[in-house]
């Protein structure tokens, strides 16, 4: 079904899954970074360089702390304080 659509709405789907991404891993902050990349090969920080390329590839000036800001929903050292064991 996704493959028949036009570009227009797949890209948002995948915006809406990506988003939906986020929050899970915002929710779930008993989730370690070291767990996702052991079982799934990807971290949040991870989407976070992602979300940098993408930005950059578009000519957008973004870094990897306000990529991670975004993905964490915070800043990466207070999540870190508050939740990475």
């Amino acid at each position: 079904m996704i493959e028949t659509l036009d570009s227009q709405t797949k890209t948002e789907l995948e915006a809406a899954a990506f988003r939906q991404l986020v929050a899970h891993l915002q929710t779930h902050t008993d989730v370690q970074n070291i767990d996702l990349m052991n079982l799934a090969g990807f971290c949040r920080n991870c989407l976070a360089k992602w979300l940098k390329a993408a930005a950059e590839e578009r000519g957008l000036s973004t870094d990897y702390d306000q990529a991670r800001h975004y993905i964490y929903g915070m800043p990466y050292d207070e999540w870190k304080i508050k939740y990475q064991k």
